[in-house]
């Protein structure tokens, strides 16, 4: 699925088994939750961490895709084409960062 396509994918869910969109800051505060999720995920499996027996169910990949769910909302609820806004973000990068990890002798 193309990110243009799961972003209709989830305004066609939210408007009919969602009912309707959160607003834009309970979707915020959603993501924020979320991506708590991942980190918490994250710390036990691959930081220091130990899992408690409720952290054994969570799974990273469903975690993820939960943030991406949210942040996808958000950019439906404000009009933004996530697929042009990746590719513009990529341009950015490649101009900005074009020499700057290769000179860095840290990821060497």
């Amino acid at each position: 699925m193309t990110i243009k396509e799961a972003q209709e994918r989830i305004d066609g869910w939210i408007n009919t088994t969602g009912v309707r969109y959160f607003s834009e800051l309970t979707n915020m505060a959603i993501l924020t939750e979320e991506v708590g999720e991942v980190a918490r995920v994250m710390a036990r499996k691959y930081g220091d961490q130990s899992s408690k027996e409720s952290d054994t169910k969570k799974e990273l990949a469903d975690e993820l895709a939960d943030v991406m769910w949210v942040l996808l909302c958000i950019a439906n609820q404000t009009g933004v084409d996530m697929t042009a806004a990746l590719e513009k973000n990529f341009d950015k990068k490649n101009i900005r960062d074009a020499d700057r990890h290769v000179n860095n002798p840290k990821l060497k």
